[in-house]
């Protein structure tokens, strides 16, 4: 497992890429899967306000998209003073890809760090456990046959 801070290199690395013209609050992300491998991303204002996209919703994003699905800890950078918390929707994005325990590191460009557990960000979550149609979420379906 990397460290925290290797973390927080990659997602400052990925602030900087942010587009954030509207609310000059840019922020980046990096994930590390169960694998090792990190995906990161930043936040993408649109005018448009409702079509903004969260940091962490490219990085989860980019991560499903190369085929893996599950976050083993995750680092949040925001310009600071102190650190920022993620969105509702993200602490939601993340909980379902994470467990309970997964490390959610949160810093700012001035030093500032605090670690949380998913469980602690989204403390009873809902996730997949709490549907009741029975079937593997985490697997893509089948195609359908054309005909």
């Amino acid at each position: 497992m990397q460290s925290p801070d290797t973390l927080y290199q990659h997602a400052v690395a990925a602030y900087h890429h942010a587009y954030a013209p509207y609310s000059n609050f840019s922020v980046g992300a990096c994930i590390e899967t169960s694998r090792g491998t990190l995906f990161t991303g930043c936040n993408v204002e649109n005018a448009s306000y409702g079509l903004t996209i969260c940091a962490e919703a490219t990085a989860i994003t980019s991560m499903v998209a190369a085929g893996e699905q599950t976050i083993q800890q995750i680092a949040i950078v925001v310009t600071g003073p102190g650190v920022s918390s993620p969105c509702g929707a993200c602490r939601q994005r993340i909980f379902e890809f994470a467990t309970i325990d997964t490390s959610v590191h949160l810093f700012d460009l001035h030093g500032a760090h605090k670690t949380y557990t998913v469980g602690e960000l989204l403390p009873a979550g809902f996730g997949p456990r709490d549907l009741t149609i029975q079937h593997n979420l985490r697997k893509t379906p089948a195609k359908p046959d054309a005909t």
